[in-house]
């Protein structure tokens, strides 16, 4: 998995180039930071949609959280949440699969700052 680091976008009316920070999605997953403010985006460039899943490592009375999969649409970006509970395993990092990463980059960002 590759530790993927986030990029700082400021609230004062910062515009994140994708383009410019996204990088290839790893086929074995990758893992991000969570905290507030943190978001993962997926740009998926094929020609059919890609499923995207964060893993939820924790428990509610003993039952196992379901993971959240999130199905990114072909030549559609997405962005997805990446608050610290449920995500955040032992490591403060989220757990990121995928189920193809053909044409699929990734970024995490951070909201705040000037």
């Amino acid at each position: 998995m590759a530790a993927l680091n986030p990029t700082l976008v400021p609230v004062d009316g910062g515009v994140p180039d994708l383009g410019a920070v996204a990088v290839a999605a790893t086929a074995l997953g990758d893992t991000a930071p969570c905290g507030p403010g943190r978001f993962l985006a997926v740009i998926n460039a094929d020609a059919s949609p890609h499923t995207v899943t964060v893993v939820t490592p924790g428990t509610v009375d003993g039952l196992a959280i379901e993971d959240l999969a999130v199905t990114v649409a072909a030549s559609k970006t997405a962005i997805i949440p990446l608050p610290r509970r449920p995500f955040a395993g032992g490591t403060g990092r989220a757990a990121i699969t995928y189920d193809a990463v053909t044409a699929v980059k990734v970024a995490v960002l951070e909201i705040g700052g000037q």
